[in-house]
């Protein structure tokens, strides 16, 4: 039977990039993109949270399968992934396995930090219920590792498991 870390290492499945977005403001309009610049220690050029620093939410993407899920709950055929003010929506692989992972997008390598949770804007975006919806289907937050350009239709691979901090019990 194998060891639990060697079932975390095992992501056969390849993702693909299917939506880019940017907010230039707080609150911000989304701007959609076919391909995106993203910096070291910044995150999608040109998005409102892109900052220098230590954030671990510099570039945040949701998987498309959620959408779908999300849309159900809410009684709607789909969502705008707009509405959901993530930067990057991609299809194919279980976002939650990269959670704590290095991942490769095109050129780009990113390191899973944590779980996206969703804001009180989602209740604002979606309607009543819309917080709700979005819980357990947020995401994953990321940090960039290697920079470089990323487009609609890149590949999403697994690299390697992230070395992650051990909280003190």
């Amino acid at each position: 039977m194998p060891e639990l870390k060697e079932l975390l290492e095992t992501v056969p499945h390849v993702g693909k990039v299917e939506w880019i977005g940017t907010a230039t403001a707080r609150r911000g309009e989304i701007e959609t993109h076919q391909a995106a610049e993203i910096e070291m220690n910044v995150g999608l050029v040109a998005d409102h949270h892109a900052r220098s620093g230590k954030s671990k939410r510099q570039v945040t993407l949701i998987q498309q399968e959620h959408l779908g899920a999300i849309a159900k709950l809410l009684g709607r055929d789909s969502i705008d992934p707009t509405l959901l003010r993530r930067n990057i929506v991609v299809s194919g692989v279980n976002l939650l396995s990269l959670k704590h992972a290095r991942f490769q997008i095109g050129e780009v390598v990113l390191e899973g930090t944590g779980p996206c949770a969703p804001c009180s804007l989602m209740e604002e975006n979606l309607g009543p219920g819309g917080y709700s919806a979005m819980r357990g289907h947020g995401g994953i937050t990321t940090v960039v590792v290697k920079p470089g350009t990323i487009r609609v239709g890149d590949e999403v691979k697994f690299l390697e498991l992230a070395a992650v901090e051990e909280k003190p019990v």
